[in-house]
């Protein structure tokens, strides 16, 4: 009873805290640089320039809610997390895709002082993540074996290990500006280095029935590689760290619809993502106590997520389960059905947050306190009031 009334506490608090934030939203001060790492929760159109990718949302019906309903690459009706944040920071728009801002060589130099976006939808932590090529797989459910159709067919995108290697590029150029490795440094400590990956590398482990490691095995694996490249990216000189964990991916439209088959959240799933919060959370703990000029925010977006959920028609939510375009097994394109009220909808897709529902995760990335954030939010990491 006790705990079921703390949480009851908890989520009036959170709700009151974020309908606060909604209704008052100073101008921070100019920003300084954002540089987004991560998947299709971050992307915002970097898979548009790989031809051979199919990880794609440069068509309809994504974007319908964004300026001149323009489908620009973000797996979302309108703008999506990385968008949300960067607009509390005070800027007009996201970073542009780094792919980008190489295909603008004139104005290259320039451009990356105020931050790129290498995120591609689909990658991972992993180097091999979103390399899987599966069309037809069959999945166990408690009294059969049912064949069901995935989209899961990425071929080539980016992972993180890439993505970083083009920050590298990023580091070298400003170099070249500046004449000096430490006026780079000085110019990227200032930066903010906003993350969000880990999902995918979930899905396909739990969509692997051949299992090739434990699930201990993975999961050691998988946030030794996150550490290592934390520490590589710090080495190339971010000292300020955003840092977005893995939601509920057991209770998506996809998982509700493979996973289970009943429509319940699929609670391995789910576990992965606790699991990779509180290993995250106390990697960057224990690196941050090695070095002196690191700072951090991580956002538990597990139990942000739920407290949304939880108390959802505080927060306008009608919908947490399906998905307002296409549906569990079938992706949102020009030939899908779509719902009218997306704002009353926490999925756009199978796999990923409305408009609305990003715009809520920033508010509480800013404004919300432990143990949503630590061990600050990002108000605090980035001295800013929103």
């Amino acid at each position: 009873m006790a705990e079921t009334c703390f949480h009851g506490v908890f989520v009036s608090i959170a709700v009151t805290s974020l309908l606060l934030l909604q209704a008052e939203a100073p101008s921070p001060p100019p920003p300084p640089a954002v540089y987004i790492f991560g998947d299709s929760t971050l992307d915002v159109g970097t898979n548009n320039f790989i031809p051979e990718c199919a990880a794609r949302a440069d068509f309809y019906f994504n974007g319908i809610d964004f300026p001149y309903s323009k489908p620009t690459g973000r797996f979302s009706n309108g703008l999506n997390t990385a968008d949300q944040i960067v607009r509390l920071l005070g800027l007009k728009k996201s970073p542009p895709p780094f792919l980008y801002l190489v295909n603008d060589p004139s104005n290259f130099q320039k451009n990356i002082l105020q931050g790129a976006n290498f995120a591609s939808g689909g990658s991972g932590i992993l180097r091999d993540t979103g390399k899987a090529v599966s069309v037809f797989q069959q999945y166990p459910f408690e009294d059969s074996i049912k064949t069901i159709y995935v989209l899961y067919m990425q071929k080539r995108v980016i992972p993180l290990e890439e993505q970083i290697q083009q920050f590298s590029t990023i580091r070298s150029n400003i170099t070249n500006m500046t004449g000096s490795e430490e006026a780079t440094d000085k110019i990227l400590s200032k930066a903010l280095i906003l993350i969000s990956i880990g999902s995918n590398d979930m899905f396909e482990y739990l969509l692997d029935h051949s299992k090739p490691m434990s699930l201990a095995e993975f999961n050691a694996t998988l946030i030794s590689t996150y550490e290592y490249h934390i520490k590589t990216l710090y080495e190339l000189g971010a000292r300020t760290f955003g840092i977005l964990t893995v939601p509920p991916i057991g209770c998506t439209p996809f998982a509700r619809a493979v996973f289970t088959g009943n429509n319940s959240c699929s609670e391995p799933a789910q576990a992965m993502a606790v699991q990779f919060y509180f290993d995250v959370a106390s990697s960057l703990e224990q690196f941050s106590s090695t070095v002196q000029d690191m700072k951090y925010s991580v956002g538990n977006t597990f139990l942000m997520t739920s407290v949304l959920t939880g108390d959802m028609l505080a927060f306008g939510l009608k919908n947490i389960a399906a998905a307002c375009c296409g549906n569990g097994t079938y992706g949102c394109n020009q030939t899908a059905s779509f719902c009218s009220n997306r704002d009353e909808y926490l999925f756009w897709d199978q796999f990923h947050p409305t408009q609305r529902a990003s715009e809520l995760v920033a508010l509480t990335l800013f404004g919300a306190a432990e143990p949503i954030m630590v061990p600050m939010n990002f108000s605090q990491l980035l001295g800013v009031n929103i």
